[in-house]
């Protein structure tokens, strides 16, 4: 198939690697894929954040900047209208975004079915976590193109149910969670321990971190006596980062906390053959966390939130140890238990590394379901269309 994948990311981060990765398997299952997306991101290198544009409507009221977004749907909708024009693309693969009706008025107006992949209920997390100005135009562009995608992808069961709420029938919903390259994250790619981490317990945490992490309390624990054998490795950076340094500068154990600051993707792998015990820090609730499969398919002892999207993928005391949210000492009772007893850390890391198996957690797989339901999809609209 020639398969048009159309975004609107533009800062280069995680959300950009599944759309790689993505495009990347589609292409090495024999399809043509025609990426159209902000400019930015395609000359761009990890880690940007989206450049002028982004600074732009950071520095706007938010009516405004809802404005623009909903403006670039007109825009994007003649760019789109180009590209199709030109390649004839069998189909569109979008990756939902919020104020962006474009795909589906392409979709609609070009005869093409159209998957929607959606990792957020953006309504609802904007709503919650920053507040939105122009209420309705969000809540209508959500539901409207939900609503008129031949199939829609969410990352988890839990999101699956914010799609089915605006009345997009089951039968057409698929849950797709994220997935790894198993080339470049596996433990075939094991590397050899830096020395800096040589007799430690390595402690991961990857992302950007920040004070609600508790990464604090786990330096003190670090501290106290018996202790001294645990490191924490924070691979990122994050606004607590600085704050964490002096703190561990105090407790007297410098040597025993190191922060890689940002680290390019290429890297990562690497990086995440350091660490025995990874952390999964609390995400929102409908999220398909993408660093807790690479901490699988690395074979990661994990501590991670007891929250109904990420028994999705572990199961407690199977692969992993998962801890209540609403007592904040338990995620440190977790980590003391895991670090003290190996035989239960080594048990944990194997049954991660099947995990990867067990679910089919590669982006291979999910480039192979997307092709059946585009097939599913396609050979339906051909057969309808002969049978009038």
């Amino acid at each position: 198939m020639r398969i048009l994948y159309h975004h609107r990311i533009a800062s280069k981060d995680g959300q950009y690697v599944h759309v790689e990765e993505i495009i990347n398997s589609l292409k090495e299952c024999g399809h043509e894929v025609i990426e159209v997306g902000p400019n930015v991101v395609m000359q761009s290198k990890f880690g940007s954040d989206g450049g002028w544009m982004s600074k732009l409507r950071k520095s706007l009221p938010a009516f405004c900047s809802e404005l623009l977004e909903f403006g670039y749907s007109f825009y994007v909708l003649l760019k789109l209208f180009f590209v199709i024009a030109k390649h004839r693309p069998d189909a569109i693969y979008e990756r939902y975004n919020l104020f962006l009706p474009a795909g589906i008025w392409a979709k609609k107006i070009c005869r093409l079915k159209l998957i929607l992949e959606v990792n957020s209920p953006l309504y609802d997390e904007r709503k919650q976590y920053g507040g939105i100005a122009l209420d309705s135009l969000a809540q209508w562009t959500e539901s409207y193109t939900w609503r008129n995608a031949d199939h829609v992808c969410p990352v988890t069961h839990v999101l699956a149910r914010y799609i089915i709420q605006v009345g997009v029938p089951q039968e057409r919903i698929t849950v797709i969670p994220n997935g790894i390259d198993p080339q470049k994250f596996s433990l075939t790619t094991q590397t050899v321990r830096r020395e800096q981490f040589a007799d430690k317990l390595i402690i991961g945490f990857v992302g950007f971190c920040r004070e609600w992490h508790q990464l604090d309390k786990l330096l003190s624990l670090i501290a106290e006596p018996g202790n001294r054998h645990l490191m924490l490795l924070i691979i990122g950076d994050g606004p607590a980062a600085e704050t964490l340094r002096q703190q561990a500068k105090q407790l007297g154990i410098e040597e025993h906390l190191h922060i890689t600051g940002l680290v390019e993707r290429h890297d990562m792998s690497e990086w995440l053959d350091q660490i025995d015990i990874a952390l999964q820090p609390a995400v929102t609730p409908w999220a398909s966390p993408l660093k807790l499969i690479e901490y699988l398919a690395k074979g990661k002892a994990i501590v991670a939130p007891d929250t109904e999207n990420i028994r999705e993928l572990l199961c407690d005391n199977q692969n992993a140890l998962l801890y209540d949210m609403n007592s904040p000492t338990k995620i440190l009772e977790r980590i003391q238990l895991i670090s003290s007893d190996s035989k239960l850390r080594h048990y944990l890391q194997s049954e991660a590394i099947k995990t990867i198996d067990d679910k089919g957690l590669t982006w291979h797989n999910n480039a192979k379901r997307i092709e059946h339901i585009f097939s599913t999809i396609c050979s339906r609209s051909l057969f309808q269309n002969n049978e009038s």
